[in-house]
């Protein structure tokens, strides 16, 4: 059994023994300004719950993979994209992602964005859109304005 605290305090969205890491690392400018907290992660849970927090205007990559994701947003106001749906986000929303589903978040440019997400402890890497994937999204309207972040 691994062993680690029962309880972790947080302060301004920061729990305390959790170190601050970057989202990714990938040099491509597929995300902008957004931190990933590890807050639980343990084999025998078989899942992980990560917090992640974008500066206002940050996003996530765009991106699908085999692996669901359940979200809980914690604080501020953005929009995501799951599927073929853009919504609206705000403090205690929850959003599911279905496996091999596109989707990405953003952050308002007013306010940062936190949420809280949970996924398998043993997941794939995500796969990024092709050329041909980007056009089909992009030929609906309202996906269009999102992926150019100027959501309606």
């Amino acid at each position: 059994m691994t062993s680690r605290p029962p309880h972790r305090k947080a302060k301004d969205h920061r729990w305390e023994g959790v170190d601050l890491l970057p989202y990714k690392e990938d040099d491509r400018a597929l995300f902008k300004s957004i931190t990933r907290q590890v807050l639980f992660s343990d084999p025998d849970m078989h899942a992980e719950l990560r917090y992640f927090e974008m500066a206002p205007g940050g996003f996530s990559t765009l991106e699908r993979h085999v692996h669901m994701h359940a979200v809980l947003i914690l604080r501020g106001c953005g929009h995501c994209l799951v599927g073929d749906e853009v919504k609206s986000l705000e403090p205690r929303d929850l959003v599911t992602v279905p496996p091999m589903t596109w989707h990405q978040f953003r952050a308002t440019k007013g306010e940062p964005l936190g949420f809280i997400c949970m996924v398998n402890a043993a997941r794939d890497k995500p796969q990024l859109p092709t050329a041909e994937d980007l056009a089909k999204l992009s030929s609906d309207a309202k996906i269009d304005a999102f992926l150019r972040n100027e959501p309606g």
